[in-house]
């Protein structure tokens, strides 16, 4: 957690240089230097805020989930009165938006969840990043399946996004949009239509 006095303009500049220098380089050949010169500042300021790469990262993701969460609320906030299907397809819309699959934030998603296994604050950061979700997608499955269903659809709901979108990242193509709507809508439906043939 970064210290509380960094300027929101110069916290901006470093999350960028962040993202571009994992982007570039990857997250294990980025350097504090690197990221201060990207950035325009000295490395000291860095460490002053952040502490170190790992605290620089995990302040980059908390911005790259709070873009995410903005994406998913968003779109939900226009269909407040929607079909359960319509807000759970928004809520995949969310997940694939512009913001998370370029190439800077796929890179950026890749060597957070890698380092997260090791460091705890980034472990706890992915926690609730994997909780908020799945609440979610249960919360929306609720308002036609049972509790018990809902939650498995919701995990099932949950596998699927993080499977498409590590399938692109790893693949090195464009992320197939089209393809991750059609394959997520006929999952949703698949779920919501047992409801009504039990």
């Amino acid at each position: 957690m970064p210290k509380v006095g960094m300027q929101p303009i110069r916290r901006r500049q470093l999350i960028d240089a962040t993202l571009n220098a994992i982007n570039e380089v990857g997250m294990h050949d980025a350097t504090i230097a690197q990221i201060a010169r990207r950035a325009g500042v000295s490395a000291g300021i860095i460490s002053h805020y952040f502490r170190d790469k790992n605290g620089l990262l995990e302040a980059t993701m908390r911005d790259v989930t709070a873009q995410l969460r903005h994406a998913v609320l968003s779109r939900l906030q226009r269909l407040a009165d929607a079909s359960p299907e319509a807000r759970l397809r928004a809520i995949v819309d969310g997940n694939f938006d512009d913001s998370q699959i370029h190439s800077a934030a796929t890179k950026a998603w890749l060597a957070f969840w890698a380092s997260s296994m090791h460091q705890p604050g980034l472990g706890r950061l992915q926690q609730i990043s994997h909780r908020r979700l799945l609440s979610t997608l249960v919360f929306e499955f609720r308002r036609t399946l049972p509790p018990a269903q809902a939650r498995l659809a919701g995990y099932g709901l949950v596998a699927m996004i993080d499977g498409l979108w590590l399938r692109a990242a790893l693949s090195g193509e464009p992320f197939n949009l089209e393809a991750a709507r059609t394959l997520t809508t006929q999952f949703i439906r698949q779920q919501l239509t047992q409801a009504h043939s039990n």
